[in-house]
């Protein structure tokens, strides 16, 4: 278990679900938004190069409607740029998970793992979210921190 104290992001947004593989598709768009649209130049205030992946505003579990902000941690949600949305993430306690391989199959295959542990792993359903650090582009050897909301 990991506390991790409240922080700001601002990045993009999408409504989805896990449904017939609609996550897939919805999340693939929004990533291509994110780079295509070069968001983390309008980010002001940023205060890591670190790209987040947020799970929130869950409708249920993992099976229900949930959004999903992509963006970069940033020190205040003032003046948050035309198009973007700032959310505050509070303290919670976390369990962590890293997705190691080629992306995004990594990630795939870990939340397949997690969404498997549903009913031993004590989910809040609050935010989860992934972290794309250094290591998050190094092909096989590439790897992503999830971090999950526990009780």
């Amino acid at each position: 278990m990991i506390k991790i104290e409240a922080f700001k992001i601002i990045g993009i947004e999408t409504e989805t679900t896990n449904e017939n593989g609609q996550a897939a598709i919805d999340i693939g768009n929004l990533w291509a938004k994110f780079y295509t649209e070069n968001i983390p130049n309008k980010i002001l205030n940023k205060i890591s190069e670190d790209i987040y992946a947020i799970y929130t505003d869950y409708e249920s579990d993992f099976k229900g409607k949930y959004k999903t902000i992509i963006g970069l941690k940033v020190d205040s949600l003032q003046n948050i740029p035309s198009g973007l949305i700032g959310r505050e993430i509070k303290t919670a306690e976390y369990q962590k998970f890293i997705a190691k391989g080629t992306m995004p199959n990594a990630i795939g295959e870990k939340w397949q793992e997690i969404w498997a542990k549903d009913s031993i792993i004590d989910r809040k359903y609050t935010a989860d979210f992934e972290v794309y650090g250094k290591n998050a582009q190094k092909g096989e050897n590439s790897e992503v921190e999830i971090f999950i909301a526990i009780k």
